[in-house]
């Protein structure tokens, strides 16, 4: 496996690296577009050809250190996955390092959260996408991608940003005053303070490409019409980057489209971005 951006190796090994980059291309229980099993190889063929000065914050991020873990393969049942990713994390946060995690399909997130709300008992998980993912069962399984926050929801202070689509039934389970439907974002002001003001001083950030806009992001399995654009969601996650302490988060739902490069790119970008704001806000903390 190539380093991510084909940085050096002194900054691609274990012990140098504050980041840790942890693959799990999952995607057994998504329903309709498959291929977030291939997301890796896009991402960091994507990741290769991506500056890596950020105008923004006038950083090279990698500078930090990012190394790439072993994958996690496990696959032989949606309940095997989350175990197997629950105790990678477990491992991982021992290390003291900076957490991430590139899927696969947005189950591969309830395996991370485990372990996190065991380390953070105060933790809150701020989740990105276009989709509620509150249902209890979905499937046949509770691990299921429409399910990601459902155990979240239970265990956890959960705050949705993006969100325009859900069944009926996960209707019930949602806070209206921690869920920012993608219709009042996109006409509203306000917003993201209101949402700072729901979230503990410990955040886990889990981002489904899907809030984005599928005219700027349509390499996902259910891309739905209304998301987000790039300014708004970079905009709003350097607000919580700034005004909490993120300590890890989640890409997932990538899946490659042959032939269209550019959903691969923006993800390694967004990755690469979430990277800048964590180490300029990260010696305040």
């Amino acid at each position: 496996m190539n380093n991510f951006a084909g940085i050096d190796d002194k900054y691609a090994d274990y012990e140098n690296a504050a980041v840790l980059l942890q693959p799990v291309p999952y995607d057994e229980t998504s329903t309709w577009g498959k291929g977030a099993d291939k997301a890796l190889d896009a991402f960091l063929e994507a990741a290769e050809n991506m500056e890596l000065y950020d105008i923004e914050t006038d950083s090279e991020p990698y500078r930090q250190g990012i190394c790439i873990m072993d994958t996690v393969t496990e696959s032989s049942s949606p309940a095997a996955m989350v175990s197997a990713v629950y105790g990678r994390t477990v491992d991982m946060l021992k290390s003291g390092k900076f957490p991430t995690f590139l899927g696969g399909e947005h189950s591969i997130s309830i395996g991370a959260l485990r372990a996190f709300r065991e380390n953070y008992p105060n933790l809150t998980v701020l989740q990105l996408d276009a989709h509620a993912d509150l249902r209890a069962e979905y499937g046949g399984t509770p691990f299921s991608h429409a399910c990601a926050m459902c155990e979240t929801m239970r265990e956890s202070n959960l705050v949705q940003a993006g969100i325009r689509s859900m069944a009926s039934s996960e209707k019930k389970h949602v806070n209206r005053d921690r869920c920012f439907f993608a219709e009042e974002i996109n006409s509203g002001d306000g917003w993201i303070e209101r949402s700072l003001e729901q979230m503990t001083e410990q955040v886990y950030i889990t981002i489904d490409l899907d809030v984005f806009d599928p005219s700027i992001m349509p390499a996902t399995g259910t891309p739905e019409p209304g998301g987000l654009d790039w300014y708004t969601v970079t905009g709003y996650l350097r607000e919580v980057f700034r005004h909490r302490e993120v300590v890890g988060f989640d890409i997932v739902e990538l899946a490659p489209m042959k032939g269209y490069r550019a959903p691969d790119f923006m993800a390694a970008k967004l990755y690469y971005k979430l990277l800048s704001y964590r180490f300029e806000y990260y010696e305040d903390r």
